[in-house]
């Protein structure tokens, strides 16, 4: 057979994807009729609303309010109050106001541009200090402790305290949001979405239409890139369409171009600290107190899972005996931040790798033999929500990736070329990873599948994940592939759809492969089984003689050894009477949450991690360039290598840029100015590591029962571009004198380089 699990396969739209041949939803052919929208947005962030006229010229078939939507006006995936249209307040520069909808594109954003929009200012909230400062906060604060973390500061014979941020990210998926909606019978409606949570954009447009779910589909064959944006933002989208199409009983697309699309849709939460930390004279952690203030934006959206996963994921790789980390949602006026690749653990690793950079700095000692000995232990340390650390591949990984790197060597080449370099400087760190995977809500740990055998041996899987590029339905057809013991071009994933497989979970968290590959293991077996039980009686044989391998399936009574294919079984099943279709089910085993003490067991497993980067930083213009990376990564016992570097490749680059120069920047009346690839800049194939060493953890199947001893590897490569972040410290403090603590605000652009380095060197003695 040829594509089963463990084998590196093509991307199964790589073609189609490089010859432009691979079908978005702006791409489908438009039935007679259809209609185009537009959104109305606030041009300022808060306020109460006046006066909305929209001109009617030609072309124009409606103009869509909150009067004018049946059911419910909220789109909100958490809680409640998140309207499509605002009703009397706005809340952020470019809040949905209305839809315009007509015959054209040009026609419909023509209309939406020329909106007529009063609006009584009021102050607004624009960042995190102010929010914190007005007890201005779209959650209760979470706090997650273990032990007494004051009376073991007290006794510390070291300590420090600090205070730094990161900055947001936009997701620039290459396809914008968009929907396109088409009314069918009895109020039926179909929506093709961009989205990767299909019942999310179910539910959402149900409840906006008022009727039951069973009256819309969603339907995604593939996403161009989504990034965790597509999560919850899509969804709205899809509503504003589908009210639409509801409203004229046409065909109703809406797009978002790129400045729209920046606008109004929600970020990776930026985040403030403020951290002390206790700690021994060989550097040892004894004590950490922080303070994680997120900016939620206006709404809640996923802020609260966000928030809970940065928490559990500040304690990072190390054993932290006393521990207090305190989230605050700060509520500001700006876009409503959402899921981005990581989901709040990268900006919960961060606070312990500042710490053991200053801590090693204070006692004189290299930071990679301070991190390695704060490391969770292999004897199943407890983390300090109370889950254990098993199948700890953490020190293995970190000897790997010291001797790949050959840390020892260009540490001391480093030094040296600092001590006679005055404007260009190189920095050198090394970054360990924990992750948890799991949804850390434990009702979203479920999945089904749906597989039907034809009677040709030919099979058609469906899913509830979605395919955004990351190589889904490739790993699950293998999955499938390898149950049967069949050429994968046997297998022919099939679009997402909520009327084949319903109540989907999102394609987030990392849990793709892990929750369809095993719905999907699930269906197949089933099948499986069916056709053995078949085989045995049809050639007289007992079960257990009965063996498919090589698109063959082998009946070895004693005395004889029969073979047919995979095909002719299929046959004979359908003359037979077998039912050939089945879903399958798979649910998280392990896991549970409370979410009001922060303790229990939020994730399945953990993947492990560790990267070491150099950099080169300009001190005259502050401009940087990470030079080397050398990577390696627990995947488990992959279930396709080549998707796997790929992915890991790609999310490492996600990271750097998140840390080094994607800024968003909003003016002092709120409104996002970095609305474009002109003004917003994404990395490019220069910025890239020119070394880039990429491996994949040898030997290491996962413990648990993952499927075929897989591990995610979605979201944890993005956290190994935190060595990026503290190599980048690195140099800047090799600007002074190399001892003195650096401030490296992130993203860390030129200027914020440049700020460092005067703070460095102006605390130098003279």
């Amino acid at each position: 057979m040829k594509g089963g699990v463990h084998t590196s396969q093509r991307h199964d739209s790589a073609l189609k994807h490089v010859t432009g041949q691979a079908v978005y939803i702006d791409d489908m052919p438009e039935p007679a009729g259809t209609l185009h929208a537009a959104l109305v947005l606030s041009p300022v962030a808060h306020g109460r609303l006046k006066k909305l006229d929209v001109p009617r010229g030609q072309g124009i078939v409606a103009v869509l309010g909150p009067g004018d939507i049946p059911g419910k006006n909220d789109v909100a995936a958490v809680g409640t109050d998140e309207p499509l249209f605002a009703f009397d307040r706005v809340s952020y520069a470019g809040q949905p106001l209305a839809l315009v909808v007509a015959t054209t594109l040009d026609a419909a954003r023509h209309a939406a541009e020329r909106a007529t929009i009063e609006i009584d200012e009021e102050p607004a909230i624009l960042d995190i200090e102010t929010a914190l400062a007005a007890k201005a906060y779209v959650q209760a604060p979470q706090t997650l402790l273990r032990g007494d973390p004051d009376a073991a500061m007290k006794s510390a014979p070291h300590k420090l305290s600090a205070e730094f941020s990161v900055g947001g990210q936009e997701h620039f998926y290459l396809e914008g949001q968009i929907a396109f909606a088409l009314p069918g019978e009895d109020g039926d409606i179909v929506v093709h979405s961009s989205t990767q949570h299909p019942t999310e954009v179910q539910h959402i447009c149900a409840r906006l239409l008022g009727c039951d779910f069973n009256r819309v589909t969603t339907m995604v064959r593939r996403l161009g890139g989504g990034f965790g944006g597509k999560e919850s933002n899509a969804s709205w989208v899809a509503g504003a369409a589908a009210l639409a199409a509801n409203h004229t009983g046409k065909p109703v697309k809406l797009r978002l171009p790129r400045e729209i699309d920046m606008i109004a849709t929600g970020k990776r939460h930026p985040f403030l600290y403020r951290y002390t930390v206790g700690f021994d004279g060989d550097g040892r952690v004894l004590a950490l107190d922080a303070m994680l203030a997120a900016d939620a934006g206006w709404s809640l959206d996923l802020t609260p899972g966000v928030v809970a996963r940065a928490l559990t994921h500040t304690d990072n790789a190390y054993w932290i005996p006393h521990f207090r980390a305190v989230g605050y949602a700060c509520k500001t006026h700006k876009q409503s931040n959402t899921a981005f690749r990581g989901f709040g653990g990268p900006q919960g690793v961060v606070v312990m790798e500042d710490a053991l950079d200053r801590i090693a700095l204070q006692l004189g000692r290299d930071p990679s033999e301070v991190r390695a000995l704060n490391f969770y232990s292999d004897t199943g340390d407890e983390t300090p929500y109370g889950q254990k650390v098993d199948e700890n591949h953490l020190p293995r990984i970190w000897a790997e990736v010291k001797r790949d790197s050959d840390y020892t060597r260009r540490r001391a080449e480093i030094d040296a070329f600092n001590k006679t370099s005055p404007m260009l400087k190189r920095g050198l760190a090394l970054f360990p990873l924990k992750f948890g995977i799991s949804f850390n809500i434990p009702h979203m740990n479920q999945a089904g599948a749906l597989v039907h055998i034809y009677s040709d041996g030919s099979i058609r899987l469906n899913h509830g994940g979605t395919e955004m590029g990351q190589g889904l339905f490739i790993k699950v057809a293998q999955v499938v592939a390898e149950v049967f013991k069949v050429d994968i071009d046997r297998i022919r994933p099939s679009a997402t759809s909520t009327a084949e497989v319903p109540n989907t979970s999102p394609t987030a968290a990392s849990t793709g492969s892990d929750l369809n590959g095993w719905a999907a293991y699930a269906a197949a077996d089933t099948l499986k089984q069916r056709m053995i039980a078949f085989a045995a009686q049809h050639f007289g044989a007992a079960e257990s003689e009965i063996e498919f391998a090589d698109n063959t399936v082998r009946i070895a009574k004693p005395g004889s050894n029969q073979v047919v294919s995979f095909n002719e079984l299929a046959k004979l099943c359908y003359l037979g009477r077998v039912p050939l279709s089945s879903t399958g089910y798979y649910k998280t085993p392990k896991i549970h949450w409370d979410g009001a003490k922060m303790k229990g067991r939020p994730f399945f497993y953990f993947a492990f991690g560790a990267a070491a980067v150099e950099v080169a930083i300009d001190a005259l213009s502050g401009e940087s360039r990470v030079l080397r990376a050398d990577l390696v990564q627990d995947c488990g016992t992959s279930l396709n290598p080549a998707i796997d570097l790929g992915q890991i490749e790609g999310a490492f680059v996600q990271g750097q840029g998140w840390l080094t120069c994607e800024e968003l920047w909003w003016d002092k009346q709120g409104r996002l100015k970095t609305a474009g690839p002109s003004t917003y800049k994404i990395p490019g194939s220069r910025d890239a590591p020119a070394i880039f060493n990429v491996k994949m953890l040898d030997n290491a199947p996962s413990k648990e029962a993952t499927i075929f001893r897989s591990k995610a590897v979605g979201e944890p490569p993005l956290m190994l571009a935190t060595a990026v972040w503290t190599a980048l410290k690195d140099a800047i403090a090799a600007t002074g004198d190399g001892k003195t603590p650096v401030r490296l605000d992130a993203p860390a652009t030129p200027e914020r380089i440049l700020a460092a380095i005067e703070t460095v060197q102006t605390r130098l003695p003279r």
